[in-house]
C-alpha cells in the first residue's frame, strides 16, 4: 500500500511536494496503487516513484519527473504525459490509452503490453525503449524518435506514422489488421500504412498500376532554355496519356534529393534523359542506371558533338537505350513517338516479360 503521508503532501500541489522532495532526497516514494484520478500535478518531482498500479486516470502530468519511475500497471487512461521525462520508467503493462505523450521523454523506458491505443507520441523520444506487445493501434507517431527501439510483436492498425526515427529499431510481427479479422504482420512500421492500404483500397492498388506502366520520369537541365523543351517532352507524353515527372531540384546534392531521384526511378515504367548540356544528369544517371532496370531512352541535341564520357560506359546495360539525336525542339517533338516513347515502351514490356519469367522459374 501506498505512504500515506507522501500522499497527503503530494495533494498539496506539485511546488509544496517539489519543496518537500528537495529537503528529503533520501525518501524512496511509495505511492503505489494510490487513487490519483485528475490530479493536477505538472512539474512534480516524481522521479524514482513506486506508482506501481496507481489510478492516474486523466491526470496532469505535463513536465513531470518521472524518471525510472516504477508504472507497472499503472492506469493513465486519458492523462497528460506532454513533455514528461519518463526516461528509463517502468510503463510495463500500463493503460496509456487516450493519452497524450507529446514530447515526451522515454530513453530506455519498459513499455511491454502497454496498452497505447489512441494515446499521442508526437515528437516523443522512445529511443531505445522497449514496446513489445505493445497495443500501438491508432496511435500517432509523428516526428517519434524510435531510435534502437525494440518493436516486437505490436498491434499497430490504424497507426499514423510519418517522420519516424527508426534506425537500428528491432521491428517483428508488427499485426496491422484489427483484433476482428484475420492477422496480417509486417516487419516494418513506414510501409504497414501502405500494405493495409494496398489490401483493402482498391483506388491504391490502381494508383500503383498507373505508376508502374504510365508514369516516365523525365532528366535534364533546368536552365531557362533547356527547361521549355523538357516541358515540351511532358506535354507531348500526356497527351500519349503517360504521366510524365519532372523533378525541378537543381544538383542532386543532398542524400535526400539523391534518394528521392531513385525512389521515382523505380516507380516509373521508362526514362526519357536529355543529356544536352548536362550539369548534374551525370550524377543522377550514376545514381540510377547500375542498380536499377528501368529503361532509360537518351536525348541529345546535334548542337552537342558528344555526350558526357561517363555515359559511354552504359551501353553494357540492356536497359539503356541508344542516343536519339535532334536537332531542335520542333524536330524532337515530330519524331517523338517513333524515336523516343516507343522504343522505350518496347524495352518496358521487354524487360517486364524478363522479369515475369525470372519469378515464375522461382516459384
Amino acid at each position: 500500500m501506498n505512504d500515506l503521508m507522501h500522499f497527503d503532501i503530494l495533494k498539496q500541489g506539485s511546488v509544496v511536494w517539489n519543496n518537500w522532495r528537495k529537503q528529503h532526497p533520501e525518501v524512496q516514494l511509495n505511492l503505489g496503487e494510490a487513487n490519483l484520478r485528475k490530479v493536477y500535478l505538472r512539474t512534480a518531482d516524481l522521479n524514482g516513484a513506486d506508482l506501481g498500479g496507481a489510478d492516474l486516470t486523466e491526470a496532469d502530468l505535463s513536465a513531470t519527473g518521472l524518471s525510472k519511475a516504477n508504472l507497472l500497471g499503472a492506469n493513465l487512461l486519458g492523462a497528460s504525459l506532454y513533455g514528461a521525462d519518463l526516461s528509463g520508467a517502468n510503463l510495463s503493462v500500463t493503460n496509456l490509452m487516450r493519452a497524450n505523450l507529446s514530447r515526451a521523454i522515454l530513453p530506455g523506458a519498459k513499455l511491454g503490453r502497454a496498452n497505447l491505443n489512441r494515446a499521442n507520441l508526437i515528437e516523443a523520444d522512445l529511443s531505445k525503449a522497449n514496446l513489445s506487445g505493445a497495443d500501438l493501434s491508432r496511435t500517432l507517431l509523428i516526428g517519434t524518435n524510435l531510435t534502437d527501439a525494440t518493436l516486437q510483436d505490436c498491434k499497430i492498425y490504424g497507426v499514423a506514422a510519418w517522420d519516424v526515427q527508426l534506425n537500428r529499431a528491432k521491428q517483428l510481427n508488427l499485426t496491422i489488421t484489427p483484433i476482428d479479422q484475420p492477422s496480417i504482420t509486417v516487419d516494418n512500421l513506414k510501409i504497414a500504412q501502405f500494405i493495409y492500404l494496398l489490401l483493402n483500397n482498391e483506388e491504391i492498388r490502381d494508383v500503383i498500376n498507373t505508376l508502374t506502366t504510365k508514369a516516365v520520369l523525365i532528366l535534364g537541365r533546368f536552365s531557362s532554355k533547356r527547361k521549355v523543351v523538357l516541358d515540351a517532352i511532358r506535354m507531348e507524353l500526356r497527351k500519349q496519356d503517360y504521366l510524365p515527372i519532372l523533378f525541378d531540384f537543381g544538383r542532386p546534392n543532398s542524400q535526400t534529393v539523391r534518394e528521392t531521384i531513385r525512389t521515382l526511378a523505380q516507380l516509373s515504367y521508362f526514362i526519357i534523359a536529355d543529356l544536352t548540356e548536362q550539369s548534374s544528369i551525370p550524377e543522377e544517371l550514376e545514381n540510377i542506371i547500375p542498380g536499377l532496370v528501368v529503361p532509360v531512352k537518351p536525348l541529345l541535341e546535334t548542337s552537342q558533338e558528344r555526350e558526357f564520357s561517363m555515359f559511354r560506359g552504359y551501353g553494357v546495360f540492356d536497359w539503356v537505350l541508344p542516343i536519339y539525336r535532334y536537332t531542335d525542339m520542333s524536330d524532337l517533338l515530330d519524331n517523338l513517338q517513333e524515336q523516343v516513347i516507343e522504343p522505350a515502351r518496347q524495352k518496358a514490356l521487354t524487360w517486364t516479360e524478363k522479369k515475369r519469367q525470372i519469378e515464375q522459374t522461382f516459384r
